[in-house]
């Protein structure tokens, strides 16, 4: 059995670990400066759209490049990027020159670093693992981003206890550590077959090509499309959570950020946890799919009622949330980047990269003008109950053609 655990592995692991962490500081910390300023629910959605914006547009542009070039390239020069932008923030904050407009420019320019670091990380990695670890590879993949969660929950506390002042050093420990991330990530030796090798320039015209025979591949795979269009509606719910839930939290008296920061920590440990069965945990390949309609089904009812509950309840629940969100997720990334062939994974991870940032942008803007009407509770509940009526109305019908991919021997 080939080993899992290589230097290429641990090195694109750890790089995004990093950049996850840096993320999540950064949208975290920021969006909760501008909801402190402007006490605006639908402002804070609207500093969420921008940052998500260039998750549209950048992913489809990028997705013949990724398909032509070196992803790992591309990841440690974003990454020194990053580092860069980060220092910039924190000099700025440090002397408290914080305006709306330019830290919403800012934030369009996370979103589009971030964005690309995706595609080119979800077309990279496969190629750094062999087929036959996918199921362990994804299951540590999957805990990457619960983890960055941890940040958020530190930032939490140092708001609590030292106002903006304790969101200020976290920026340069962001902007040390990209730094380094993006250094180590220089000595990754991927065999990224999709370079061409007898070096031919890739015009506007190849551009083209490879961006219409991308769209070509994805109409022929029905498989594919019903999936997409699933998580399109998905993504379009759970967007309403990151929009409610801490205006929910900081607006309720007996609750503020101290117990989101403790809610928040069952659903990293819930993560945590379901990383850790999947990494020990083979699933037989017959019963993956159905494994899959179960959980989305019941992350409908969970996420839509938890806000109802008391601050205990809701731990609860989000740690049982936690584990079933990374088995869900586990199973979709393994089996679709098994399934999509090396050379055109750039240009569908861009299309379903852009698909999904579309349906959280809508769902956040809607989520957001709904909440200051209906409330942050209410308008959770709704979302989750689209949720269910898309697993309900395009998964479950979509049997046939979506168990030929989630059901794959990884």
């Amino acid at each position: 059995m080939n080993k899992l655990w290589t230097k290429n592995f641990i090195i694109i692991t750890l790089g995004t670990l990093v950049s996850a962490l840096g993320n999540a500081i950064s949208a975290f910390s920021i969006a909760l400066i501008v909801l402190r300023y402007t006490e605006s629910t639908f402002l804070f959605a609207v500093f969420m759209v921008v940052y998500n914006l260039p998750k549209i547009v950048m992913p489809l542009i990028a997705g013949p490049y990724m398909d032509r070039f070196s992803r790992s390239k591309v990841i440690y020069t974003l990454d020194f990027l990053s580092a860069v932008l980060y220092f910039l923030i924190f000099v700025l904050l440090y002397n408290d020159l914080f305006l709306y407009g330019p830290f919403l420019f800012m934030a369009f320019i996370i979103g589009s670093i971030d964005s690309t670091y995706q595609l080119a990380y979800d077309s990279l990695y496969p190629t750094l693992v062999t087929e036959e670890n996918y199921s362990k590879a994804y299951s540590i993949s999957s805990m990457i981003y619960p983890l960055s969660s941890v940040m958020v929950l530190l930032a939490a506390f140092l708001y609590d206890n030292n106002g903006m002042r304790g969101l200020v050093w976290l920026f340069l420990f962001n902007a040390i550590t990209f730094f380094v991330a993006a250094a180590f990530e220089t000595q990754i030796r991927a065999p990224e077959a999709q370079i061409p090798i007898d070096g031919a320039k890739f015009s506007l015209a190849t551009y083209h090509r490879e961006f219409r025979d991308g769209l070509t591949y994805i109409n022929g795979q029905k498989g594919l499309k019903i999936i997409t269009a699933f998580f399109f509606l998905n993504m379009f719910a759970f967007a309403a959570s990151a929009v409610v839930v801490l205006p929910y939290f900081m607006s309720t008296e007996a609750l503020k950020t101290t117990w989101y920061t403790y809610v928040m920590a069952g659903g990293v440990i819930g993560r945590i946890i379901g990383g850790t069965l999947q990494y020990n945990i083979k699933y037989s390949a017959r019963i993956r799919y159905g494994l899959s309609i179960g959980v989305y089904i019941a992350l409908s009812f969970l996420e839509g009622s938890y806000l109802f509950f008391p601050a205990l309840v809701m731990i609860g629940i989000n740690l049982v949330s936690g584990i079933l969100t990374v088995t869900s997720v586990n199973i979709r990334a393994a089996a679709m980047q098994s399934y999509v062939p090396n050379e055109y994974r750039g240009r569908f991870n861009g299309t379903f990269q852009m698909i999904c940032t579309l349906g959280t942008i809508l769902g956040q803007l809607l989520a957001g003008a709904m909440a200051d009407f209906f409330g942050d509770r209410i308008v959770l509940a709704a979302f989750m109950g689209v949720n269910l009526i898309a697993v309900l109305g395009i998964m479950l019908p979509g049997k046939k053609h979506v168990s030929v991919i989630y059901n794959r021997a990884v």
